[in-house]
């Protein structure tokens, strides 16, 4: 699957019409983000199930501060329009594919039930 660019008009539909969105906060100037690059869109074509999207930090600036992303990269993931995780900085092919493996066997009512609580 290819790599979609998220931007504020395409956000919300993309995040309430897929199960599983894995979202790249990156920037043209950062290196770290740069190098990620490959990993994230080879991980994209192994992985199914899974929309991978990457959202231009100085292009959406209201996106990344919405998310109060203060690193890049940033990893998030949504699941079921729910944000299960959000890490600063890069993975491997490997752990990023653990880590969508695990998004997937998460149990949402669990996860809504405990945020209802909150």
């Amino acid at each position: 699957m290819s790599v979609i660019e998220l931007t504020q008009s395409n956000f919300d539909e993309t995040i309430t019409s897929n199960e599983i969105v894995i979202i790249d906060f990156w920037a043209p100037w950062c290196g770290p983000c740069l190098q990620f690059a490959p990993t994230f869109k080879e991980t994209s074509e192994k992985v199914e199930g899974v929309t991978f999207a990457k959202i231009n930090t100085e292009e959406e600036q209201s996106l990344g501060a919405h998310f109060r992303i203060r690193s890049i990269p940033t990893l998030m993931i949504f699941r079921d329009g729910i944000g299960i995780f959000s890490q600063p900085g890069s993975l491997s092919g490997a752990d990023l594919e653990d880590l969508l493996e695990k998004a997937k066997t998460i149990d949402m009512d669990e996860v809504r039930k405990e945020l209802e609580s909150q």
